[in-house]
Parts: C-alpha cells; sequence; structure tokens
C-alpha cells in the first residue's frame, strides 16, 4: 500500500482517488473549497463535478494542506493549471523529500509560457515528477469503462513507477519519457477542441472535423518537434488520442464551450455555463505565443484565439481558414 494524496477535488481528481483506493491505496483527496469538502463527506459523493459515483469510506476528504499531504508517497496535482504555481507553493513545505509528483493538469502557464512540470519544478524543487495523460474523461473512467493513457517523465524510472500506480485492469498505463511532446499535446488539443465545438454548433459534418482534427494536430506536432519533442509522440496516446476524445465526447467541456460560441454566445456567456474550467481558453493565448516565439504557422489556434478574444465571427474565422493560400500537405 502506498499513500497518495490527490490535489484537487475537480472531476478527474476524484475519479483518480476513486480508482486509487479501490486498488487497495492509502488516498487522501485534497480540495480548495470547504463547502464542498463538507459535502463530499457528508453524501460521499461529489455531487458538484462527478455526480453518481461513490467515493470509498477509506478516501480522506479534506481541505486542510499538511493534513491531506502527511507522508504521502505521491502527490497527484490534478488542479486548472492556472492555479498550478500557488497550489504548488502552498504544498511544498509539507511534501516528502522523495515524493514523486505526477501532473495531471493540462495547460500552459499565460505570459511564462511554461509547461505544468516547469512549474512544478520551479515551485516544487524538486526533479521527481511526471506526467499522467491520454484519452480519458473521468465520467468513463469512474465507470470503468477500458482506457488507455501514458505516464511519462524525464527519468524513466520514475516514469515505470508511476505506471505501477494507476495500471488497473481497466486503466492501462504505458511508459515513456517525451515529457515534452505529451504535455504540449495535452493542452493544444484544447483549443483545436474548441474550434470542433464551433463547428459542430454551425452545423458542419463529419468531412469538415476529420479536417479540422488531422491539421490540428500537423500545427500541434510542428510546435512540438520545432520545440524539441519527438514526433511520434503526437501519434500516440496523448497525442493523437486524447485529440479523438476531446473533439467528439459528450463530456469534453472544451467542446461544450466552442458550442456555445458557435451558437452566438459571448465568451463570458459560455463559460458560465458551466463551473468546470475549459482549459482550452487560457491556453489559446499561449499558442499564439509560443507560435510567434517559434515561428510556426498555426492558423487554427491563431483563428481561435481571434474568435475568443477579438471577437472575430466564426464563420468568417472559417471562411479564411478555407481560402487561405493552396499549399502541399504537409505535418
Amino acid at each position: 500500500m502506498n499513500k497518495v494524496t490527490v490535489i484537487g477535488d475537480g472531476s478527474w481528481g476524484t475519479a483518480i482517488a476513486v480508482l486509487l483506493s479501490e486498488k487497495g491505496e492509502e488516498v487522501s483527496l485534497w480540495g480548495a473549497f470547504e463547502k464542498n469538502i463538507e459535502n463530499i463527506n457528508k453524501s460521499r459523493e461529489n455531487r458538484k463535478f462527478l455526480p453518481g459515483v461513490k467515493i470509498p469510506s477509506g478516501v480522506l476528504v479534506t481541505g486542510d494542506v499538511k493534513v491531506a499531504i502527511s507522508e504521502s508517497k505521491y502527490a497527484v496535482f490534478a488542479v486548472p493549471s492556472h492555479f498550478m504555481r500557488d497550489i504548488c507553493r502552498s504544498f511544498k513545505d509539507f511534501l516528502r523529500e522523495d515524493a514523486v509528483c505526477v501532473s495531471l493538469s493540462k495547460g500552459i502557464e499565460n505570459k511564462s509560457l511554461k509547461r505544468m512540470t516547469e512549474v512544478m519544478r520551479e515551485e516544487l524543487s524538486s526533479d521527481r515528477i511526471a506526467v499522467l495523460s491520454g484519452p480519458s474523461h473521468a465520467e468513463e473512467v469512474s465507470k470503468k469503462m477500458p482506457t488507455t493513457v501514458v505516464a511519462v517523465s524525464g527519468d524513466v524510472g520514475i516514469a515505470e513507477d508511476v505506471q505501477r500506480l494507476f495500471h488497473t485492469d481497466f486503466f492501462r498505463v504505458y511508459s515513456g519519457d517525451d515529457v515534452l511532446g505529451v504535455e504540449l499535446s495535452g493542452a493544444l488539443k484544447n483549443v483545436i477542441a474548441i474550434a470542433a465545438g464551433i463547428c459542430d454548433a454551425m452545423g458542419f459534418g463529419d468531412n469538415s472535423k476529420a479536417a479540422l482534427m488531422t491539421r490540428g494536430l500537423a500545427e500541434i506536432a510542428r510546435l512540438g518537434v520545432k520545440m524539441g519533442a519527438k514526433r511520434e509522440t503526437f501519434f500516440g496516446l496523448a497525442g493523437m488520442g486524447d485529440l479523438i476524445t476531446t473533439c467528439i465526447s459528450k463530456y469534453g467541456r472544451n467542446l461544450k464551450l466552442g458550442n456555445e460560441i458557435g451558437a452566438g454566445k459571448t465568451l463570458k456567456e459560455a463559460q458560465s455555463e458551466s463551473p468546470m474550467i475549459a482549459e482550452g481558453v487560457r491556453t489559446a493565448l499561449s499558442a499564439v505565443e509560443l507560435s510567434a516565439a517559434r515561428g510556426v504557422e498555426m492558423p487554427i489556434c491563431s483563428e481561435v484565439y481571434k474568435v475568443l478574444y477579438e471577437n472575430k465571427a466564426p464563420r468568417k474565422a472559417v471562411k479564411d481558414l478555407m481560402t487561405r493560400d493552396a499549399k502541399p500537405e504537409n505535418f
């Protein structure tokens, strides 16, 4: 038995806490909002973020940082990317020196343009860091539907350790070492998913979505390779796999937000529709900055940014994408 702290009581953090507890690990689940913690402890269900899923009695649910993390071998960060830095600071002084820190968060910090593991390394002063990513909606994992993800770290031993921790008969975990490629894939696919939602709302069909996903993956891979990631990562679980799920699933919060915007709502109105955070909104800002800084053309991400932040009409964005100069198909 390992002691594991899951930091973040959203849908994904809750699903992972349940998975690990049912596997036999000693699990604590930390949340930032006292009222939600009270409600979970009262009903043993996270009705706000993952309704219908019973949380085992063995899971300690708390808002106390010290109580949550005390003596944990693993600290699993399942928090929105824009909260990662502050939350890491809160936990730093209570972490075991040999703790393995795992990021489940998918985003790129605005302004600094740092990935979540870079933020964690800075704030936790640790190199014992890994990422768990792939096509894995919390709602399906909580129902034990077969799911496959990848655990990566710059230290292969840590990646394999995390692989063993999470691996079950319905949650298959591969291991790898391309942290850069996996994190870029997980963050940028959310921007493409917003575009997919806009397309759905405008009544476009399978041809349109297939093109959007394929060319979206192309620009994510272009940026990633330019930054030093492995090309094959973008055609694996964390790349193509996660992109497919995010662009087609009824659970996709970025897809849903895109739907709302494609139907004519403002960004503010669309964000108010759900308590869930659509990471692609903030990531679109980072994407256009990374694109400019690295000299990589990312037309879909650019148009999503213009629709979100410059009030560009979605139909105009689609027309501008379709009428760009003809060129060879390159990845």
